[in-house]
């Protein structure tokens, strides 16, 4: 949502000017990295056999022991608070999540995330049994194709780090982008950018947000099949963000996943909260519904959120001592929360 966006950046301007110096950087990490670094997350043989992955079959996400993977998590801001990297992944991983969403930079409005540092992020994951789900912020709202491509190249780029992570990362290209409530631009955006991740060699399962601020899920009733199709390796996913407008009653949150789930496609929330700017989130349906029918969900965010949307903190602190009362304690430990409904991904049970 656009209070949500604008309200962290302004909280993280800050920050970032704090953790430049503290982490090096995105944009001087950028310019000292090359290609010669070391570029994989991690060294794949230690879960599983070379080219692994998890795979969408129908509506469920299978992980690449061939097992249903359900995803329960929480979103990072990794972008604007670099310092907390160590910090708040430990805490995470101590609510029983088992994945992490990473909000990361392209260049376009927020510093560039290097090689280095999505190797990094990616295998702080993998290290603390989470499956990643990596994206790329900056184009939140745009309804610009060229806005998505520019991205998508961003993800090319970033290739050579993705290749080896099939079995523990999913690549979400872009948050939130198309603003409008327009199913067309939205497919025709991403039924150019799927192909073109594809053929760059990019293996990893792919997730795609709705239109709309995330919120619009009827573009994945209207077109998320010919999304899906165009990919020519049949791995995409989707996801919509549930606040005001696509979680406000039990009927709209039921119809935003059954759009999807009714044509045989895998969808989560991959972003809610219990409050927001445009109204009223019911949080515990999300939660009963997903719990009820194996679908995924994320809760927005770990801690980071300001100019007036602080409530959308899951932790008062990073190191997870202090959840607000209101939204972390339920989302973490209600009936229908994380530590209740989370499971390890099975590649993670095999390595250890």
């Amino acid at each position: 949502m656009k209070k949500k966006l604008l309200a962290i950046a302004l909280a993280a301007f800050m920050a970032i000017s704090v953790t430049a110096c503290s982490d090096g950087g995105a944009e001087t990490e950028t310019k000292a990295t090359t290609t010669t670094e070391a570029t994989t997350a991690a060294e794949p043989e230690d879960l599983l056999p070379e080219g692994a992955g998890f795979k969408v079959d129908g509506t469920k996400l299978l992980d690449a022991n061939g097992n249903e993977f359900v995803i329960r998590g929480i979103n990072h801001p990794h972008a604007w608070f670099k310092d907390q990297l160590e910090t708040a992944y430990d805490a995470i991983a101590e609510t029983g999540s088992n994945s992490i969403r990473i909000v990361l930079g392209s260049g376009v409005q927020y510093g560039k995330t290097n090689m280095k540092e999505l190797a990094r992020v990616i295998n702080n994951a993998k290290e603390r049994d989470m499956i990643a789900v990596v994206e790329v912020h900056c184009i939140t709202g745009s309804d610009s194709i060229d806005d998505l491509m520019k991205v998508t190249d961003f993800w090319i780029e970033m290739k050579d780090v993705l290749a080896g992570t099939e079995a523990y990362c999913i690549l979400n290209i872009a948050n939130e982008w198309v603003g409008k409530w327009d199913s067309t631009i939205w497919r025709d955006g991403y039924t150019q950018a799927i192909p073109k991740l594809r053929e760059a060699g990019i293996k990893n399962t792919i997730m795609v947000d709705s239109a709309g601020w995330g919120q619009y899920a009827k573009c994945v009733q209207d077109y998320g099949m010919e999304v899906f199709e165009s990919d020519p390796d049949r791995n995409t996913m989707f996801s919509v963000h549930m606040y005001g407008a696509a979680g406000k009653n039990s009927d709209t949150i039921e119809a935003a996943i059954k759009g999807a789930t009714d044509q045989g496609l895998c969808i989560i929330v991959g972003e809610f909260g219990y409050n927001h700017s445009d109204g009223d989130v019911d949080e515990a349906y999300i939660m009963q519904y997903c719990t009820d029918n194996n679908i995924g969900y994320m809760g927005w965010s770990w801690k980071g959120n300001g100019g007036g949307v602080e409530y959308l903190d899951i932790a008062n602190e990073w190191d997870g001592s202090v959840l607000s009362p209101d939204w972390g304690e339920n989302l973490i430990n209600g009936a229908t929360g994380i530590k209740a409904t989370s499971e390890v991904c099975s590649i993670f049970e095999d390595a250890a």
